[in-house]
């Protein structure tokens, strides 16, 4: 009997519709490949006529080539279709890849891939690729000898030829020649072995490695789940046999580098069940990772590292066990779920984060470039007997970690205080220009609850939507200039507390020395921040606190004062153009501002000899991941030419989460946190 034939019936989502990957109860391993499922389906529809291509509904460009683009849309959901088969599971639509592989490495097909240059988008995709061909025998199997000459010339002459940037990339040229080297194919040993001892000099310690050589300190999460530890532990995997003094070194890196990334994600958070959600039938928790520099729009890869140790047999260091490990992958899966706006009326992942934005999009990021997202599903290549799916869930292990940690690699202090996970930062940055680059890479603080903001213009603050950040202009308002890179970022101890320190130059004649201090068990739900700002040139100044959803939540609407009945509103009034002097609008900074809606946001002024404004900056809409309207409260100032002032200001955050009734949101907005001793002898100094 002939196999079925893959439905192409497109997915079509309307005003009430719930896309099918979110109706499914993620419980165990049955239910994360269905999950993947509902992910590849809606794809069907947007494969070329030859298979070799995907073109999702969008129409934006990249950098790259539109060829290179649509190689994306089927290489980059490789990474969920080769897992789900190397676990022993199937998927009716495995034939439109196959097909797809051949016509797309066929010199003389009309969708022929093209053969790479230095430097091109397509060996991103050969990584996915040569994984497939490595872990899923059926495509090499389906090919005849012709197709095999084709696929060898396509994944392994053309890379091994060219030039790659000095980055995570050479992983990718790695796993083309991987892919090959399991299928008996010709490929390149001595590519391989060079390539992994370069890789290796990104290794900084501790289990961290740096995206990049010396010079450049990017420690996000392609330094985990998107590319190195994930392919280290993939290699450990699938070359450990050949080269066994390696795999061993990459899974002790996994051991040390598991005890810093648990740190990037929730403990249990919002509950979803029967009341959340209408169709599900299981209650269970959520769990979110921080939202921390580039390429978050891959989403649920942020994850995937913990289905990678699982794959590559690493022994779990304690405290974490694997039922925590599995914790944390579903948590983050079901996350995702919750997020409606995620999806393309066609069902496909769209651009962006919790919703559609091109504004947080880098420049490589093509209609299909979210696909990315699909290495998360890398636990479906882990056996159904490992502890991993065998071990009940376990919650997220909050009383066996510290409340506060430094990491002194990435140049981060985690705090678990407060109801969110929290990364203070200072120091990375971004080699070239990336959009927003500072305020994925620049900002003082990054919430697991309240995302980051990045700028949709560049006229008033209302565009720079400066949240976390401290902007500076000497223009009257017009331009901000913020932290982006700098001089000096160290981590620090005061008092037994770990203080993150950073020298930075907004002007070539303005400097900043930055302290970041994390909340404390008396005042938990409070940073604080202070600057010794000197300065030769008048500038204004503007401190944002977190940016906080600005919806109302029976009306839709703007949020209105505050209303301690409905527990939801803003202190002091959020005008709708700041830049006027409505002084309703404003209050002291010692007063403060703060908005009250899924949470509480806020930020006072503790400055010991000045006193800033506080108002609330109505933030351009879309400017912030997780809500699409926003408002952010913020203090300003003006600096006179050539005088040294400091600035020290309260942050408060309370998110909304389950267990925490609105009434009790702004409980501990008026027992604001004290200014250490250390602190206010640098100030009298």
């Amino acid at each position: 009997m002939a196999p079925k034939q893959a439905s192409t019936d497109p997915l079509v989502l309307g005003y009430d519709s719930i896309h099918p990957f979110s109706q499914i109860d993620i419980i165990d391993r049955a239910s994360v490949q269905e999950l993947l499922k509902a992910l590849l389906d809606p794809l069907r529809p947007h494969f070329s006529p030859l298979r070799a291509r995907v073109r999702i509904p969008g129409g934006t460009a990249v950098r790259f080539d539109n060829a290179a683009a649509e190689i994306e849309g089927i290489c980059r959901p490789m990474w969920g279709l080769g897992s789900l088969l190397a676990g022993g599971g199937s998927y009716d639509g495995t034939e439109f890849w196959i097909q797809g592989l051949k016509a797309g490495t066929d010199p003389k097909s009309p969708e022929y891939w093209g053969t790479p240059r230095d430097n091109d988008q397509r060996m991103v995709e050969m990584c996915p690729l040569g994984f497939l061909l490595a872990v899923a025998p059926v495509f090499w199997q389906s090919l005849n000898e012709n197709e095999k000459e084709n696929v060898e010339t396509w994944l392994g002459n053309s890379i091994n030829s060219k030039n790659m940037p000095n980055t995570n990339w050479l992983w990718f040229r790695v796993f083309a020649n991987l892919g090959l080297k399991k299928n008996g194919a010709k490929y390149s040993q001595e590519r391989i072995d060079q390539d992994i001892i370069h890789l290796n000099s990104f290794f900084r310690g501790e289990g961290w490695s740096n995206d990049g050589p010396e010079g450049i300190w990017q420690q996000d999460y392609y330094s985990g789940s998107f590319a190195i530890q994930f392919l280290q532990l993939l290699y450990a995997k699938l070359a450990g046999d050949d080269d066994p003094a390696k795999s061993a070194e990459f899974k002790k890196r996994a051991q040390d580098y598991a005890l810093d990334f648990v740190h990037y994600f929730d403990e249990e958070g919002e509950q979803i069940g029967p009341k959340k959600l209408v169709y599900s039938t299981y209650d269970a928790y959520v769990g979110r990772a921080v939202p921390f520099g580039r390429s978050v729009g891959y989403r649920f890869a942020m994850a995937g590292f913990w289905g990678a140790i699982a794959y590559a047999g690493i022994d779990l260091p304690s405290p974490l066990t694997w039922g925590i490990v599995k914790g944390l992958l579903l948590r983050h899966l079901r996350y995702w779920q919750t997020q409606k706006q995620i999806w393309s009326s066609t069902g496909t992942l769209t651009i962006g984060y919790c919703f559609p934005n091109m504004y947080m999009a880098e420049n490589y990021n093509s209609p299909q470039s979210p696909y990315w997202a699909c290495l998360a599903f890398i636990c479906l290549a882990v056996p159904e007997d490992h502890p991993f799916w065998t071990s009940p869930e376990e919650p997220y292990p909050t009383t066996l970690l510290p409340a506060v940690k430094p990491l002194k690699h990435p140049g981060h202090i985690i705090s678990y205080l407060g109801g969110h996970r929290m990364i203070l930062s200072s120091g990375q940055a971004c080699s070239y220009p990336m959009k927003g680059t500072h305020a994925k890479y620049g900002a003082f603080a990054y919430s697991s609850a309240f995302g980051y903001s990045v700028p949709t213009g560049c006229f008033t603050l209302e565009q720079f939507s400066l949240a976390s950040q401290l902007g500076l202009s000497d223009d009257g308002g017009e331009f901000w200039k913020t932290r982006r890179l700098c001089e000096e970022a160290l981590i620090e101890t005061y008092d037994e507390t770990p203080v993150l320190r950073s020298l930075w130059k907004p002007f070539h004649d303005v400097k900043i020395t930055t302290f970041l201090i994390p909340p404390c068990q008396e005042t938990p739900n409070w940073h604080l921040r202070a600057h010794k700002i000197e300065s030769a040139r008048d500038v204004m100044t503007a401190d944002g606190s977190f940016a906080i959803c600005n919806e109302a939540k029976d009306t839709g609407r703007p949020l209105d004062i505050y209303n301690s009945q409905s527990c939801e509103g803003t202190m002091p009034k959020l005008i709708g153009n700041y830049d006027f002097n409505t002084p309703e609008g404003s209050s002291r900074g010692g007063v403060g501002s703060f908005a009250v809606s899924k949470g509480a946001a806020g930020i006072v002024d503790l400055s010991p000899k000045i006193e800033r404004t506080a108002m609330l900056v109505n933030a351009d809409p879309n400017s912030n991941l997780v809500e699409s309207r926003t408002v952010i409260p913020t203090l300003q100032h003006t600096i006179a030419k050539n005088t040294t002032v400091w600035y020290i200001a309260g942050i408060y955050a309370k998110p909304a989460k389950e267990g925490v009734l609105p009434p009790t949101y702004l409980d501990g907005w008026e027992h604001k946190p004290k200014i250490p001793r250390w602190l206010e002898d640098f100030i009298s100094e």
